[in-house]
């Protein structure tokens, strides 16, 4: 036997990067948490909040329901109708901070077009934004002060800290500047010292960033977009697409069977970043009832 050394000739393959598996780990820790604060006679709630009937959506809060049933979260959801007016959205937001006994407030997003959706995250207030897209949290995010992190950008960092991706000095690029995923990963992984390049529709030259680049993180929504001669060998490729190609297959933004002959590490889609996200809600959840409940012994 040769171990795991390649066979004469073959390409050295990524090593995968499994978002699964690190999730199911990281819930069993916060169900012995959840478990503990039980017995102090205090159960977790998440209240999640969804309006329309948008089916990408409707999967989401399922697999956020599951996963708070599999960590001890008690789970509520409001389905709003369509035609919410704004103000019906707020009011509702607005109950949910004064309701004691809900620790965590999460807007489904995307909304229908006539709500505004930054409006709708700045009611929600800081202790229970367990998303990360109020103004307060995204603020304290950027000055380094302990937060509640966007679940996703909060999922890529617990990636590397599990599997000992050092980012000091190295060059990270990003793949999209969304509010939820590519902004907050920005200041993300300038605390841990990487240089950032962020890339966008504007950007000219978009490869010669991505092939010097020790981190590639593509967030921009397109299918298989992120090519094998795009990236470096032996380069960190985390995928934060979720598409669907031709087929109607799932994939990521990255042409993963073609990446991943190139890169030293790879995430796939899906069991990548996915589960990382609901699993970082999870943890959101349970920091927000602790701090809750210090505040509460404070008074």
């Amino acid at each position: 036997m040769q171990g795991n050394n390649p066979i004469k000739g073959e390409p050295k393959m990524a090593k995968i990067i499994d978002g699964k598996l690190l999730a199911k780990k990281i819930r069993e820790e916060l169900k012995e948490e959840c478990d503990k604060l039980k017995t102090e006679g205090i159960t977790p709630k998440l209240a999640v909040i969804m309006v329309g009937d948008n089916p990408a959506s409707k999967v989401y809060v399922r697999n956020k329901s599951k996963a708070c049933s599999e960590v001890g979260i008690e789970y509520q959801e409001y389905l709003l109708e369509e035609e919410t007016t704004q103000d019906e959205l707020i009011g509702l937001i607005q109950k949910l901070n004064k309701d004691k006994t809900t620790n965590g407030i999460l807007l489904q997003s995307p909304l229908p077009k006539h709500l505004n959706i930054n409006e709708a995250f700045k009611a929600i207030t800081y202790m229970k934004d367990v998303d990360g897209f109020t103004p307060s949290s995204v603020g304290k995010l950027c000055i380094g002060e302990d937060t509640f992190i966007s679940c996703t950008p909060y999922g890529v960092m617990k990636m590397f800290e599990e599997y000992d991706i050092d980012l000091e000095g190295k060059e990270v690029v990003i793949l999209g500047r969304s509010n939820i995923v590519g902004k907050p990963l920005i200041q993300c992984c300038l605390q841990k010292n990487a240089t950032v390049t962020v890339c966008h529709s504007k950007t000219k030259d978009l490869e010669e960033h991505t092939k010097r680049a020790d981190i590639v993180i593509s967030a921009i929504g397109q299918a298989k977009f992120v090519k094998a001669d795009m990236i470096k060998d032996g380069a960190v490729v985390i995928d934060v697409g979720i598409n669907r190609d031709e087929n109607g297959k799932l994939t990521g933004d990255v042409d993963f069977e073609n990446v991943e002959k190139k890169a030293g590490y790879i995430t796939p889609v899906p069991g990548g970043v996915g589960p990382m996200t609901i699993a970082m809600l999870m943890n959101n959840v349970i920091k927000a009832t602790k701090e809750q409940q210090k505040e509460k012994s404070m008074l």
